[in-house]
């Protein structure tokens, strides 16, 4: 089942579902390993741009799952409408979602009217996938079990990765302060680089952009903001 705006395939009919055991037993231990890189789980679709967040973050990283119905301790109390919370992800998704992203649905019961969608993201090859909301345009990726909203540089970074060039730079006095800084602290942040090198942000964030992409640097997103590493550190 296609719609515009997303591709993505819905493996189960909700109609007529029966408990499978078998189908429980995989999910349970799936639920046990806990949230990571590849695992999210949800309790309720209550604000279902939360989850099409989530799914975004999938797509621009490693792709992964998410499991609709489980809570964040690992119980699995399931959700008691799954035809209405699918219905309103995927018009999310088919609303939000620029580009579409691929992903498969797979309905489990869990108990007598209780249920589990299985939502498993594959990443794309068009990133950066954007969130489009209130007339913002806000990209996610995944870090371990958290999701994170994408900076500028990331964004630049996913975009241009997926054109397979600007693997060039330069090597002038802002490079070499930004390594001799480098040597002796273990990252450093855009800000930092236009402070160090009196580079406007547009161009501190350029030159440091460009070195990931020639895989001089690295990038690591965090809560407070990116980190930028030597690729040895």
């Amino acid at each position: 089942m296609k719609q515009p705006g997303y591709t993505g395939m819905v493996k189960t009919v909700f109609e007529k579902i029966t408990t499978n055991n078998q189908q429980v037993a995989k999910l349970k231990k799936l639920v046990s390993q806990g949230e990571s890189q590849t695992l999210e789980f949800k309790r309720k679709a209550t604000y279902p741009e939360k989850i099409a967040r989530e799914m975004i973050a999938f797509a621009n990283s490693d792709g992964g799952t998410l499991l609709l119905g489980v809570s964040d301790d690992g119980s699995i109390p399931g959700i008691k409408f799954p035809q209405e919370d699918s219905f309103v992800i995927r018009k999310t998704i088919t609303d939000c979602c620029r580009p579409g992203i691929v992903f498969s649905e797979e309905l489990i019961q869990v108990a007598p009217n209780r249920y589990v969608i299985r939502y498993d993201v594959s990443p794309t090859s068009k990133k950066p996938c954007l969130l489009k909301l209130n007339g913002k345009k806000e990209g996610f990726i995944r870090v371990g079990d958290r999701t994170l909203k994408a900076s500028y540089e990331m964004r630049e970074i996913l975009k241009r990765r997926n054109r397979k060039c600007d693997n060039w730079f330069t090597y002038g006095t802002p490079e070499q302060r930004l390594f001799a800084y480098l040597d002796m602290n273990s990252f450093i942040t855009v800000k930092e680089f236009s402070k160090l090198t009196r580079l406007n942000r547009f161009t501190a964030s350029r030159k440091l952009v460009r070195l990931v992409l020639a895989n001089v640097l690295k990038i690591t997103p965090t809560q407070r903001g990116d980190q930028f590493s030597s690729i040895n550190g």
